[in-house]
């Protein structure tokens, strides 16, 4: 017993000096806010200034959807066919790739960027997404994402053809996952939870800040139950390339999210996610994190996810929207049978644009 004792005193004694050399190695930024590592000390201006001046003080608004859309398109950039990744070359080389046609209307918040990135001095691979993870965390119920700096200048242009597009077929755009960084069905679908605080400008041409489901300002699952809905209508003109019908006025259904939702490879993962909170947000985070480092060794970048804000909770569940119930879903997963839901009460909801 005695010997025991002296073991776990000894333990103890290990993992007091872990704690005490973890807070010992934390350290005063110049601006005087406490980082562990002083490579991160510049981000806390750089938050701060983007909360407020791009981000308007903090709102989960057009400016968040726009740049976490543009996490993703600088990132994908990579797989067989070339590309370094998340590596800002979608900014450095904006005149070559700002070209293809996935990236249209990129050049709308890459505008709105391009002067934080020169004020602050900061790679664009890095701030891209800084960006995005910060936006993200003013959205309710999203995940705290990680932010890993280092990422040095892009060398060259990522090629195109590499971001799938809505009008993809559903075995091209997990190939393209797959090419890219060994993306699983599964992780394709937590990647598509971002389309939850995303909306379209360009898909309808005559249509701009179109959401994706009717919560566009919240991080919920209310996106996995409205692409299982039967579409009748669309929220524009009808007949755009890479758009089907959506069941409420004012939204908009990708082809790209109607076809994952209902194929068999991904129907169930798809329909897991509906009123699973905790899920999403694991799922989305662990996603993110793999994406947000395409190119690069984690070895090689430095931590600074502790400047990254928490986001506020989000205790809604997800429900039908006014109108709709369990006899409007298109049932997919053969396995599982859809989760029970309310409906809302009231009319029939219509979508308004963010």
């Amino acid at each position: 017993m005695a010997f025991k004792s002296i073991l776990a005193i000894l333990a103890l004694s290990a993992v007091l000096q872990s704690v005490e050399g973890a807070i010992t190695r934390r350290i005063a930024c110049p601006d005087g806010n406490i980082a562990s590592n002083a490579a991160c000390c510049p981000l806390f201006a750089i938050r701060d200034d983007i909360q407020e001046n791009l981000f308007d003080g903090g709102e989960c608004g057009e400016e968040v959807h726009e740049s976490l859309r543009l996490t993703f398109h600088d990132a994908i950039g990579i797989g067989s066919r070339g590309g370094g990744g998340a590596d800002g070359s979608i900014i450095t080389f904006e005149t070559q790739e700002l070209t293809y046609h996935a990236n249209n209307g990129l050049d709308e918040i890459i505008d709105r960027q391009k002067p934080f990135i020169a004020k602050h001095n900061i790679t664009a691979g890095d701030f891209i997404q800084f960006a995005g993870a910060v936006g993200v965390s003013n959205c309710p119920g999203a995940p705290r994402l990680d932010f890993f700096l280092g990422r040095p200048t892009a060398a060259a242009a990522a090629p195109d053809l590499t971001v799938p597009e809505p009008f993809d077929t559903v075995d091209n755009i997990l190939a393209r996952f797959a090419d890219a960084g060994g993306f699983s069905p599964e992780e394709v679908v937590a990647l598509l939870a971002s389309h939850t605080i995303v909306a379209s400008d360009h898909v309808d041409p005559t249509l701009e800040g179109v959401p994706f489901d009717s919560t566009p300002s919240t991080f919920d699952t209310q996106f996995f139950v409205e692409t299982q809905l039967r579409g009748t209508l669309f929220p524009g003109t009808g007949g755009n390339q890479g758009e089907v019908e959506s069941p409420l006025a004012g939204e908009m259904r990708l082809q790209s999210d109607s076809e994952l939702a209902r194929d068999s490879r991904t129907a169930c993962e798809w329909q897991s996610f509906v009123n699973n909170q905790a899920k999403l947000q694991s799922a989305f985070k662990a996603a993110m994190r793999k994406m947000t480092i395409l190119g690069h060794n984690i070895s090689q970048l430095t931590d600074c996810s502790e400047l990254i804000p928490t986001p506020k909770a989000l205790t809604k569940i997800a429900t039908f929207p006014a109108g709709l119930t369990n006899a409007d879903v298109e049932q997919a997963c053969a396995s599982t049978p859809f989760p029970s839901l309310s409906t809302d009460p009231g009319p029939v909801t219509s979508v308004a644009p963010v």
